[in-house]
């Protein structure tokens, strides 16, 4: 069996230990009799999968006790709605830093639960940068302040996180959570699709200030209560209870490599062979502003649409697949997530080095 080298920017790659461990757990997970996919959400060896997630998810945070964690469905995209439903009641109104796809997106759901104030925007240069703040603009009165701290589409992320004083910080961190260390207390809500650096698909973890729950709009539904999940340790209903799992597998992981800050300094030095090859190669070049380069979503582009399709073909044809850049970017796009290995990136540079020769 070969594995191939897989670049996409989600569903993505896992980490070969915890996939073994699953593997070798899929008929039988201890003493249960049974895999965890057959196993009831309401059962005590379940329990333990459930609880020793968060415990472990607490510890690679650094999570204060203030903060409840939440395992959800729906994917971020439901997190667009939820977090007005639960958190715009305050005053109508909430800050948005518009710099992908996915923070448009997000504003436009919360537009339809209050005013919506759109604070900057780098959608004039296709996202390739994160535009400056101007703090003149912030509403002292909003409800919230929303970021995207990683832009998937656009490899584009916050270096610093903006001011926003007694407004709660709202960050979308889907493809980049758990690749650098944050302070988990700057925000009031962290929330993040898990099929980029957590686990499979299927998952959202939503970790939110206790403050900030209870406050839902009175037309939320009971499954957009974010005080529903947290009254029932987000068994309110049968969660993802598989995806629940892989992502204890990925912290076990994680944590063996030493935790957060160990793979930052993996990520950034993954990131910086590739961005050293791109910027002197005179075929091949990044699409981002320097100063805001993502540590996760490389996108990058060869001299013309020609060497753009036959890099791809051939990337694939060597196993390095999954490289096509989004429709909005073109070129290529390399996802670096935690589990790539650095060998996958040498590699890439190691293949354009000879394709660049080549042609």
């Amino acid at each position: 069996m070969n594995r191939v080298y897989n670049f996409s920017a989600g569903p993505s790659m896992l980490p070969e230990a915890a996939l073994k461990k699953a593997a070798d757990e899929m008929l039988c997970y201890g003493t249960s009799g049974m895999g965890v996919m057959e196993m009831s959400h309401r059962s005590k060896v379940y329990e333990e999968i459930i609880f020793g997630a968060e415990k472990l998810l607490r510890e690679l945070m650094d999570i204060p006790d203030k903060y409840k964690v939440l395992f959800l469905q729906g994917g971020a995209s439901s997190q667009f709605a939820m977090i007005p439903l639960n958190l715009m009641k305050k005053s109508g109104k909430a800050d948005f830093v518009i710099t992908g796809q996915w923070a448009k997106k997000a504003a436009e759901e919360a537009a339809h639960y209050g005013i919506v104030n759109k604070v900057a925007s780098s959608q004039d240069a296709t996202f390739n940068y994160i535009p400056e703040l101007d703090e003149s603009k912030f509403d002292k009165d909003a409800s919230y302040f929303h970021i995207t701290t990683n832009n998937t589409i656009y490899g584009t992320r916050f270096t610093k996180l903006p001011s926003t004083g007694d407004v709660p910080l709202v960050a979308d961190m889907s493809s980049n959570i758990l690749s650098e260390v944050y302070n988990v207390s700057d925000f009031g809500l962290i929330y993040a699709g898990a099929q980029k650096n957590m686990g499979p698909a299927g998952l959202t973890v939503v970790i939110i200030r206790e403050d900030l729950i209870g406050n839902a709009m009175d037309i939320t539904p009971t499954m957009f209560n974010y005080k529903t999940h947290s009254e029932n340790d987000s068994m309110y209903n049968t969660p993802p209870t598989y995806s629940i799992y892989m992502m204890k597998l990925v912290l076990e992981w994680l944590k063996d490599l030493g935790g957060i800050p160990a793979i930052q300094k993996i990520n950034e030095e993954k990131a910086q062979i590739l961005y050293d090859f791109l910027d002197n190669s005179k075929m091949f070049s990044g699409t981002v502003v320097k100063k805001d380069r993502s540590i996760m979503n490389i996108p990058f582009i060869a001299n013309t649409d020609e060497l753009n399709d036959k890099f791809l073909k051939e990337a694939s044809a060597n196993g390095f697949v999954n490289l096509k850049g989004h429709r909005s970017v073109g070129g290529m796009r390399a996802s670096i997530y935690n589990a790539m290995p650095t060998e996958g990136v040498v590699a890439l540079v190691e293949l354009m080095k000879k394709f660049e020769l080549g042609n």
